[in-house]
């Protein structure tokens, strides 16, 4: 390929993502879609974003707003054919990003995703057999559904950034007791229990790793300091270990044990249908009673709902388990 065919290509490249990241309703600023395409690792000038828009102008029925800085859209008659296509099922894809992910991902990605999530709606607009999939399909909890507490939205878009940026977060936090502490992290992941999302960290003046519920931020302000991170995390690793199971003491990691829990047979059809962990057994008694045995995470989860079986659960080993089980009960 020739110097002035790669340019070409190049170009033809950037003036496409410059056309995704347009919407039809909400101006996108000249600044927003550079700094967008810096993270698909394309470096302009602000001159050659211009001028690839008044060109596209010409060829493509997007607007501007003639103010300084100018901002961009695609215009409210511009019809499906002349926008980027999108194939059904893709469409159907980001409309359940939009509905069931989007509060897990940073603003600035969120601002890059609206015109594709337009762009979704517009092209299940006239697809009533795919567009009823959207509306016949719902995720409920499994547990009792609670309304999802309210979240600072400046701290929640500063610690989505540190995370994107792995950069570290000062903030400060209220505690179970109120109390309000302030404290530099090191974010490492984010994970949503049920109606709660957490962020998975460790503290600049502690080593380990340590969850913290996002709607308990009252300020977050983003350091220019690279995040430290543990050599040897994996958040999966610390899902499967229980991490967001909470610990029984705060203070050490939670222990595997190896639960056994005794039952009369139909009471434990759970555990045919879905197991506690992947070395579970099931064991015939007699009196029509079974033995469950799983190696799981010894957490206050666990125990939680254990205690929801009540009286079902006829006997429970190791002791200490059994102990924190009908401690309350």
């Amino acid at each position: 390929m020739s110097i002035q065919e790669k340019e070409t290509s190049n170009s033809l490249y950037r003036q496409w993502q410059i056309l995704s990241l347009l919407g039809t309703g909400k101006w996108t600023g000249t600044r927003q879609i550079q700094e967008s395409l810096l993270r698909e690792g394309i470096d302009v000038s602000l001159r050659t974003i211009q001028r690839d828009l008044n060109q596209l102008a010409q060829r493509f029925l997007i607007e501007s707003n003639k103010e300084t800085p100018q901002g961009w859209r695609w215009k409210s008659d511009a019809p499906i054919q002349t926008l980027p296509h999108m194939t059904s099922s893709q469409a159907v894809t980001f409309m359940m990003v939009e509905e069931h992910l989007k509060h897990l991902l940073p603003p600035s990605l969120i601002d890059e995703m609206n015109p594709w999530f337009d762009l979704a709606r517009r092209s299940l607009s006239s697809q009533n057999n795919v567009r009823q999939w959207i509306n016949r399909v719902r995720i409920v909890p499994a547990s009792q559904p609670l309304i999802p507490p309210t979240i600072d939205h400046h701290a929640q878009q500063i610690i989505y950034e540190g995370l994107l940026q792995d950069k570290q977060i000062e903030c400060v936090y209220q505690g179970r007791g109120r109390e309000e502490k302030s404290y530099v992290l090191n974010p490492l992941g984010l994970v949503q229990k049920g109606a709660i999302i957490y962020l998975i960290c460790t503290r600049n003046d502690k080593s380990d790793v340590q969850t913290f519920a996002l709607h308990r931020f009252k300020t977050a302000t983003l350091s220019n300091q690279r995040a430290l991170h543990p050599v040897d995390f994996d958040i999966d690793q610390y899902i499967d270990a229980g991490g967001l199971g909470f610990r029984i003491d705060s203070s050490k990691p939670s222990e595997l044990v190896q639960l056994k829990l005794r039952m009369h047979d139909y009471d434990a059809q759970t555990f045919y249908e879905s197991q506690l962990s992947k070395d579970q057994t099931i064991i015939s008694l007699d009196q029509q009673q079974v033995e469950i045995i799983a190696t799981v995470p010894f957490t206050s989860q666990l125990v939680w709902w254990l205690r929801s079986f009540g009286k079902k659960i006829i006997n429970i080993e190791p002791i200490e388990v059994a102990q924190q089980v009908y401690e309350k009960n």
